[in-house]
């Protein structure tokens, strides 16, 4: 499945600052970082579940949000690009 995913974390204290930089890791982990807090990628229904328990287990659910939008297939994805592109998102592993 093609996923998008995107975070907004509370960095007001250490904490929150600690979480920032966990969640970045975990998204790189799993997702092609495309913008500041936004990722993108294709992930099989296992590792997208691994990645949101990752994701549970890192946030405070009181402050920080994780959104994913998901789609069964890249090709049903419509993206237009106004500016530079921060990252290549058509490179293959």
């Amino acid at each position: 499945m093609y996923i998008i995913a995107m975070y907004d974390i509370n960095t007001e204290s250490k904490a929150g600052q600690k979480r920032l930089r966990l969640i970045f890791k975990l998204m790189k982990k799993y997702l092609i970082r495309i913008q500041n807090s936004v990722f993108e990628g294709e992930l099989t229904r296992a590792k997208f579940e691994e990645l949101k328990v990752g994701v549970n287990e890192i946030i405070d659910k009181k402050t920080d949000s994780v959104i994913f939008f998901k789609s069964r297939d890249i090709k049903w994805m419509d993206k237009d690009i106004c500016g530079f592109e921060k990252d290549d998102t058509d490179n293959f592993l």
